[in-house]
């Protein structure tokens, strides 16, 4: 389950705020799941928390305005990557921590059309879900009112942004408004964390919303 090859990477801000602990406990926890099997957003991770210590241990002294600029130009040249975690199975090391197992410790809810969810205990204003999604099954159209993160954890996806495979986070905001279907090959497993209910245009998504609460 180590060979992931990423092509869709969370952005700057999320990982930043992940190292400086601005991020409600739902999106910290696909963070972790996601430096977990990504090279490159954990070694910019390990970066933003040398530039926090370094700025730290500058506190005590007057600091020039240039002080982060240069601490980023020397980290540049000096990447730190942190050794990469062992995940045996297809939740992530930090996911498996968090739900005390595998896939066989998830207890799944069915919400419609074959899919399941599962709504994971996270504090704060964002939630997390893991969803079921049956090989080549389309979820309702939707947009948002806030972030969405989903994170593909088994499968695929696609929609009409990109295709998404295993380690891959789509970020999706209020401008976004799209169809996921699952790849035919596999059945889908996503990690989903949101900051608002989604938006759905049609009206009996909107009625079941009310009852599994996305």
């Amino acid at each position: 389950m180590n060979m992931t090859t990423i092509q869709h990477h969370l952005d700057e801000a999320t990982l930043m705020g992940y190292a400086t602990g601005n991020l409600p406990e739902a999106f910290n926890l696909i963070v972790a799941a996601h430096v977990s099997l990504c090279d490159a957003c954990r070694a910019a991770v390990e970066s933003y928390d040398a530039v926090g210590g370094s700025l730290l241990e500058g506190a005590a002294t007057a600091m020039s305005e240039d002080s982060l600029a240069t601490t980023l130009a020397r980290l540049k040249g000096e990447p730190v990557i942190a050794k990469q975690p062992k995940n045996v199975g297809v939740l992530p090391t930090p996911l498996q921590d968090y739900v005390g197992g595998d896939l066989a410790s998830i207890k799944w809810r069915p919400v419609g059309m074959g899919v399941k969810q599962a709504v994971l205990a996270t504090s704060g204003t964002a939630t997390a879900r893991l969803l079921f999604i049956p090989a080549g099954t389309a979820m309702p159209h939707h947009g948002h009112r806030g972030t969405e993160l989903t994170m593909v954890l088994q499968g695929a996806f696609q929609d009409d942004e990109a295709y998404f495979a295993r380690g891959d986070v789509e970020i999706a905001d209020a401008s976004v408004h799209h169809i996921p279907v699952a790849d035919i090959h596999d059945d889908c497993i996503c990690l989903a964390v949101t900051d608002a209910p989604l938006r759905f245009k049609g009206w009996l998504p909107r009625i079941v919303q009310k009852f599994v609460g996305i």
